[in-house]
C-alpha cells in the first residue's frame, strides 16, 4: 500500500458502533441492540431517542451480528412455586412442548412453600438475558413479585390468575365451573356438601367457594361444612378428617383440586367408608392423580398443559411487538368442562332429606 493511500485511509471517519449510539442517548448497549431487532422492553421515547441517534451518527447494524442475535434462541424464565405435584406435572409438560414447538429456551427458577424466590435471585433471573417470564399459581398473585418484575419492562403471563395489571392472565372461569360442579351433585340428589377449599392467598380458590356456594343456596335444604385446604395432599387429609367427623357426615365432597380430592378418598378407604356408595367425592383440576386411583375422580377438567402453552404463545407474541402497551392486559379464559368418572353416585330418594330439618347453605 502507498503512502498516499494509507493517508487517505487514515482520514475517512471511523464507522459509527453500537456502543457511540448507546453513548449518545445515555443507554446499554443491550437498549439499543432491542430496539434494531424490534424486541420488547423499551419505552416509546427511549426508542425514539435511539433511533434518532441511529440516523444522526450513521450507524449501520453489523448484518452478520445482527443475524446471529435474531437466529439466538430466546430464553424465557419460568418461575413456580406450587403446592400441587400434579398440577406442576402437567404445567411443564404443557410449557415444555409449545417450548419445542417455538424454538424457545426455558430457565426455570423456583420459590418454596408456596412463596416467591427471594428478590435477590429474582433481581438476578431477571438481569440473566430472558427475554419474558411465566408465572405458575400461586405466584402470579404476588404483588411485590410482579412489581419487582415489572421494573425490568420485560412481558409477564401469569397463569392461573385473575386480572393482574400489566401481566397476561390465562385462566378458566374458576367460579363458574365450581358452580358446575356443584349443581351437578345436587341433581345427584346430594343434599350434605363438604367443600375444601384451596390456598387462601389465590383468588382462584375464593372463585371456586363462590361458585360452591352460589350453587347451594339455590336449594333451600341444602346443609354445608367447609374446610381450609391449601391445594395439597397433606391439607387434603386434615380437611377430610374434619368434614368425616362431622355428624351428619356428608354424602359428598367437592375439593378444590385433584390432590385435595384424592386425600378425602384416602381417609374415606381408611375409615372404611365406600366410595360413591356411601360418599361421593369430587375433584378440580383434571390432573393425572383423577384417574391414578379407586375410583377414578369425577372432577372439573381445567385444560393446564393449554393454560401453559397458551401463556407461552401469547408471551411469545409480545414479545415478537415492537409495541410497549401501558394499559393493563386482558384476561384469557379457557374453556373447562365436567368430567364424569366412577367417583359420583346418586343419593337414594329417602336419603335426601336435611336430618335436621332446616337449612345451613353455606355455612
Amino acid at each position: 500500500m502507498d503512502r498516499s493511500r494509507a493517508k487517505d485511509m487514515s482520514r475517512r471517519p471511523r464507522s459509527a458502533t453500537i456502543k457511540d449510539v448507546a453513548a449518545r442517548v445515555g443507554v446499554s448497549s443491550m437498549t439499543v441492540s432491542r430496539v434494531i431487532n424490534g424486541q420488547y422492553g423499551v419505552g416509546a421515547e427511549t426508542r425514539a431517542a435511539v433511533q434518532a441517534a441511529i440516523s444522526a451518527l450513521d450507524y449501520t447494524p453489523n448484518v452478520a451480528a445482527r443475524s446471529l442475535v435474531t437466529a439466538a434462541e430466546p430464553k424465557i424464565g419460568v418461575i413456580y412455586s406450587n403446592a400441587s405435584a400434579a398440577f406442576m406435572s402437567d404445567f411443564l409438560i404443557g410449557v415444555f412442548e409449545e417450548a419445542s414447538a417455538r424454538g424457545v429456551r426455558l430457565v426455570l427458577l423456583r420459590g418454596e412453600g408456596g412463596k416467591p424466590p427471594p428478590e435477590a435471585r429474582l433481581r438476578e433471573f431477571a438481569a440473566s438475558g430472558v427475554a419474558g417470564f411465566i408465572v405458575t399459581p400461586p405466584l402470579g398473585e404476588s404483588p411485590a413479585m410482579i412489581e419487582l418484575l415489572g421494573e425490568t419492562g420485560l412481558p409477564i403471563a401469569a397463569v392461573g390468575a385473575h386480572a393482574v395489571e400489566n401481566a397476561i392472565c390465562v385462566r378458566i372461569d374458576d367460579r363458574r365451573a365450581a358452580y358446575e360442579m356443584t349443581r351437578h351433585l345436587i341433581e345427584l340428589g346430594h343434599r350434605r356438601l363438604g367443600f375444601v377449599t384451596g390456598n387462601q392467598d389465590q383468588v382462584a380458590s375464593a372463585e371456586r367457594l363462590a361458585g360452591f356456594q352460589a350453587a347451594v343456596q339455590e336449594v333451600v335444604e341444602v346443609r354445608t361444612a367447609v374446610a381450609q385446604g391449601d391445594f395439597s395432599f397433606a391439607s387434603g387429609l386434615t380437611a377430610a378428617e374434619q368434614l368425616l367427623d362431622a355428624d351428619p357426615m356428608p354424602s359428598a365432597i367437592f375439593a378444590s383440586n385433584d390432590d385435595m380430592a384424592a386425600a378425602v378418598v384416602s381417609v374415606a378407604h381408611r375409615r372404611q367408608i365406600e366410595v360413591p356408595q356411601a360418599l361421593t367425592v369430587v375433584g378440580f383440576d383434571d390432573t393425572p392423580a383423577a384417574v391414578m386411583l379407586w375410583p377414578p375422580l369425577t372432577t372439573v377438567h381445567q385444560p393446564v398443559r393449554k393454560l401453559a402453552s397458551e401463556a407461552l404463545r401469547f408471551l411469545i407474541a409480545e414479545i415478537a411487538s415492537t409495541q410497549h402497551p401501558l394499559e393493563s392486559r386482558p384476561d384469557r379464559v379457557l374453556a373447562h368442562m365436567i368430567v364424569k368418572r366412577q367417583s359420583t353416585a346418586a343419593v337414594p330418594p329417602n336419603d335426601r332429606a336435611d336430618p335436621a330439618g332446616g337449612s345451613q347453605a353455606g355455612q
